[in-house]
């Protein structure tokens, strides 16, 4: 198995390489997919509607809405990065994630549905009273807004690949379309499309890692191709580097506004489960389809950019058909994950910070809040991205998940198995203290261990210091 880069002209970079097939392919799917998103937005009447769709999405609601707001850039592209460079280990973040489905399925769904909330911080609130929600809403809020990023980051290589564009022109296009996508139909049209996107996603990525495979010739294949080395071990890096960053995704799903906020939308605690599981099924398999084809193109092609092995190995190796669906669905990974997640922000900013300030705000008022909260969102996000435009996309993604975990996680199961045990007083400075431990960790501390230790260790010992025996 050999192949030259060189043969194909100025596929290294992936500029001028898509062909008429390719883009009308790409072009029918988007306009298929950008009318669903119209249609969705019919449904949006009340602020309720724009956040958790009235709380009557289905169990495939739920797990489209699941799979559309997780498996973006970061689950696809960055995925297939990590794998170019390390291997197998690069499938630890869609298997952190599809575990956390299987736990919220299995345990929170149920709790959190009957909750009856809109918002993480506004469960705070009524268990640990409003100074626990304000420290929440800051720094989820944070944590997402670098998730998004990530995700913007991770469109770079793909619009690049595809159409020539500059890194500036592909971060603008990108998180345009994030707005126009979130901006008008909410957590329905995250819901519709996202169906869409995970119909379109798991049987062409899974059929692009079919063929990755069968092209290296199988495991045997990717062995002799990949010589000695860590490509085979789950931990690279060592134990605590890769179970920590799986658990870091773990703790920090369960912590995110996005994936919660679509538990609250479910239509009853039935839907919840179901859509969790289904989505803990399909998750992980994108993400094993993402890392066939980055060890694929490191055999193939070892001098490329390792952002670049996914759109590249479309481009080279799928016809227009296949290839250009599989490209939309690529763009629409960006574009929904990104606006699920910049919904999740703007859902908690407006409802926990703009209601309590403006508390006689309409309801008409109040989708207009969202939506420009989408726009203010999405603007700084274009700052922060532009500064890191060469940034290594599962950093980002793994601070992210620390981040949320450490504020959210414990202080959240401590809500609903605990109850009444945990001191509201202590709780506070944990879900204050430890995301700050995670933020000057990252900064400081020896890159070996993950931040999301430490953080979530001290909110451990603080919980545990609050605690009544009755």
């Amino acid at each position: 198995m050999a192949y030259n880069i060189n043969d194909v002209g100025s596929k290294k970079e992936g500029a001028g390489l898509l062909s008429i097939g390719y883009i009308i392919s790409i072009s029918v799917t988007l306009v298929f997919v950008a009318f669903i998103s119209i249609l969705a937005s019919n449904k949006v009447k009340t602020s309720s509607d724009f956040c958790v769709g009235g709380r009557k999405l289905g169990s495939v609601l739920v797990s489209g809405s699941m799979v559309g707001a997780f498996v973006g850039g970061t689950s696809t592209v960055g995925t297939a990065q990590v794998a170019y460079l390390y291997g197998i280990s690069g499938i630890w973040f869609t298997l952190g994630a599809g575990l956390s489905c299987l736990f919220l399925a299995l345990f929170l769904a149920k709790p959190l549905r009957k909750s009856e909330v809109v918002t993480i911080p506004q469960l705070f609130e009524s268990f640990y009273g409003k100074k626990a929600a304000l420290w929440s809403v800051f720094f989820v809020s944070i944590g997402i807004l670098v998730q998004v990023a990530a995700q913007v980051l991770s469109a770079v290589p793909v619009l690049t690949n595809m159409f020539a564009l500059s890194p500036l022109v592909a971060v603008t296009l990108i998180i345009t379309l994030i707005v126009c996508y979130s901006v008008f139909g909410g957590i329905w049209s995250t819901g519709y499309v996202g169906i869409i996107k995970t119909i379109l996603l798991s049987t062409t990525l899974v059929a692009g890692g079919f063929i990755a495979y069968r092209l290296a010739e199988g495991i045997t294949g990717l062995q002799r191709g990949l010589g000695e080395g860590v490509w085979f071990s789950i931990f690279p890096h060592g134990i605590g580097v890769e179970l920590g960053a799986g658990i870091s995704v773990i703790v920090g799903f369960i912590s995110t506004q996005t994936y919660l906020q679509i538990i609250f939308s479910a239509k009853s605690v039935k839907t919840a489960q179901r859509g969790s599981l289904i989505a803990a099924i399909l998750i992980p398999l994108t993400g094993l389809a993402s890392v066939l084809i980055g060890m694929f193109m490191r055999v193939a092609y070892p001098d490329i950019n390792p952002a670049s092995a996914l759109p590249m190995f479309v481009i080279l190796h799928l016809g227009p058909g296949l290839g250009g669906i599989v490209l939309a669905t690529l763009i629409l990974s960006l574009v929904m994950t990104g606006a699920a997640l910049t919904l999740g922000i703007t859902t908690i900013i407006g409802k926990d910070i703009y209601q309590n300030i403006r508390p006689q705000a309409t309801d008409k008022e109040m989708v207009w809040v969202f939506r420009f909260l989408i726009i203010l969102i999405s603007s700084i996000v274009f700052v922060f991205v532009t500064s890191n435009v060469n940034s290594l996309i599962l950093e980002w993604a793994f601070l992210s998940m620390a981040l949320r975990g450490a504020t959210v996680f414990l202080p959240l199961l401590g809500i609903f198995f605990l109850k009444d045990r945990i001191s509201p007083k202590i709780s506070r400075w944990a879900i204050l203290i430890a995301p700050v431990i995670v933020i000057f960790w990252s900064i400081f501390a020896p890159k070996e261990i993950n931040p999301l230790y430490p953080g979530v260790v001290v909110s451990f010992l603080l919980l545990v210091l609050g605690y009544r025996k009755s």
